[in-house]
């Protein structure tokens, strides 16, 4: 059982009504697998600061916490249960079989837990439409103990927090810098809950719909997204002094090729005719081959997806210069 306060008022995991439905759990791709919260309460242990053998903050607390203030914050509304994936696996065993060969093995003498988590809960019922996508209001966060000096005492941990919404064509996250934490430290979870409180509290559903209006109606021509393809290489070689004085580009070479393969082939989200895209399907495809981003740069990456998309759209609105396009 898990105790935080929000807004002053003690609360109980045992307080949320449980749901039915799922969220869908396809928000991330490569690196990852799916696994259930049930599984992670149930099996996995809990790391621990080992210079006071004081405990973590672990996974399904976490995501106990995050749940607890959804539902306090958006009570009524049809929240599905979270999805989850992790990645990384640390393996150990029980001290009785300290001395066995890992085939010999037996199942009770193994412990696991994941290094990397990342979840969403997803609210059903709070949605909302661009360019005949639907999209749903969208809440989670990522847990990454590497960032963590687990061997001294217990301090301040990491995670990251985020609340956006989900493109249900796709799976593919929309998360802007209103809507993101990337470094929230805190000791206790009663100091995570009310960070989580905090950013849904102040997030504006109708303004963050408003930044993504707009792109469907921006389009680019086959010669400016060739530009852009081949700026990104030379982006990503150039020497820092040169690269800091331009707008971030926030994908990697291999994520590169997964944009250029699907300009030419997805179903959803490909060029037309002509050969052009507009900058929704753009932001699209960048947002879908960021799936295959390692958790603990996932957000981050989805972040700077909706920055660079955002700065084209205004460059190209105003009629700016925009080094990758210019």
């Amino acid at each position: 059982m898990t105790l935080v306060k929000v807004n002053s008022q003690p609360v109980k995991v045992e307080d949320v009504e449980p749901v039915s439905e799922t969220s869908d759990v396809h928000f991330m791709a490569a690196n990852t697998k799916h696994i259930s919260l049930e599984e992670i309460s149930e099996k996995h242990t809990i790391p621990v600061f080992a210079k006071d053998n004081e405990s973590t903050i672990s996974h399904q607390e976490f995501i106990e916490t995050v749940s607890i203030v959804t539902e306090k914050i958006f009570g009524g509304e049809q929240i599905l249960k979270p999805a989850v994936r992790v990645s990384h696996p640390i393996k150990g065993r029980i001290p009785s079989a300290v001395s066995k060969p890992a085939k010999e093995l037996l199942e009770h003498e193994k412990t696991l837990y994941y290094e990397r988590m990342a979840f969403c809960i997803e609210i059903a019922s709070i949605s909302d439409t661009v360019a005949e996508n639907g999209l749903n209001l969208t809440i989670g966060g990522v847990r990454a103990y590497n960032l963590e000096n687990l061997y001294s005492r217990k301090s301040e941990e990491r995670f990251k927090l985020f609340i956006g919404f989900k493109n249900q064509v796709c799976t593919n996250l929309c998360v802007s810098t209103d809507g993101f934490k990337a470094d929230v430290r805190v000791r206790t979870v009663a100091e995570l809950a009310n960070a989580a409180f905090n950013l849904m509290g102040n997030f504006n559903v109708y303004k963050e719909i408003e930044k993504f209006t707009s792109l469907p109606q921006t389009m680019i021509t086959e010669q400016q997204f060739a530009q852009i393809i081949g700026r990104a290489r030379m982006y990503q070689n150039m020497p820092y002094k040169d690269k800091k004085e331009l707008t971030q580009f926030p994908l990697s070479d291999g994520q590169v090729n997964l944009v250029v393969k699907d300009y030419y082939s997805d179903e959803s989200f490909s060029r037309n005719d002509l050969g052009n895209i507009n900058l929704w399907r753009l932001y699209n495809l960048f947002t879908g081959a960021n799936k295959m981003s390692y958790i603990d740069s996932f957000l981050d990456r989805n972040v700077g997806c909706q920055q660079f998309i955002g700065g084209l759209n205004e460059a190209i609105g105003l009629n700016r210069h925009h080094w990758f396009v210019s």
